[in-house]
């Protein structure tokens, strides 16, 4: 269970786990916080560590203060959007047939038929992007499960709001995040391969930077390069 605390100005969702260490998340894109505790652990003793932490959790919520972010999506000729880090603009397009996209001269053609709905232009768009992601990840997992040593048992691409992957370590499952096929290929890179050196490392420790910097050296120009790319309105940073 979960429940709400103010701590000074910040309010925090707390929740308490059967966890050893207490660990506090900033989240996008609001920078939004979070707690998780351990079940033994006093109110006190939560607030006294969040307490001392003020200062780095107002550098976190800056950064994403920071960060800019693409308006509304109205799915009209004209609008700006991205794929594969390069911006393009949209060019609707209305015919009977089939829904389709084809990206050519710096343009996103969207063919829909006439009367779309915004919902529809939206979902057609993300069908491309899911198709162009996932035969992109297939070439790179080729290489990397080899190069690694490790294979996932099942990968896939889905919509998430606070990561752009994830890695069930158990399951040997990956999950990569559709909003990947609009930032620049080493970001994909860069995410596929941090999921994978997750089935040798589970956590975030000197163990798998070790990993990182042995498979991918420059791993942290490529993080620090998807961070700086724009975010979707509603979206999120790794």
């Amino acid at each position: 269970m979960g429940s709400i605390i103010e701590i000074g100005s910040i309010t925090v969702a707390l929740h308490r786990k059967a966890i050893k260490n207490l660990h506090i998340s900033v989240l996008p894109p609001d920078g939004r916080v979070r707690i998780s505790a351990p079940e033994s652990m006093t109110d006190t003793a939560i607030r006294m560590a969040v307490i001392g932490r003020i200062p780095w959790i107002k550098r976190q919520q800056n950064e994403f203060a920071k960060q800019p972010r693409q308006s509304d999506r109205e799915m009209v000729s004209g609008e700006c959007h991205y794929l594969w880090g390069k911006r393009h603009r949209l060019n609707v397009l209305e015919r009977a047939g089939r829904h389709e996209v084809k990206v050519g001269g710096g343009k996103i053609h969207l063919y829909v038929n006439a009367e779309t709905s915004l919902e529809n232009k939206t979902w057609v768009l993300s069908e491309y992007y899911r198709s162009v992601l996932k035969a992109r990840i297939e070439n790179l997992l080729e290489y990397w499960q080899e190069e690694i040593g490790v294979v996932a048992s099942r990968w896939g691409v889905k919509k998430m709001k606070t990561k752009w992957g994830s890695c069930n370590t158990e399951a040997k499952r990956i999950w990569l995040n559709l909003e990947l096929a609009k930032k620049p290929p080493e970001c994909l890179e860069y995410i596929l391969v941090h999921e994978l050196i997750h089935l040798l490392e589970r956590k975030h420790n000197e163990r798998f930077k070790a990993y990182m910097d042995k498979f991918l050296p420059d791993w942290r120009e490529r993080r620090d390069l998807l961070n700086s790319m724009p975010l979707g309105h509603n979206h999120w940073i790794y």
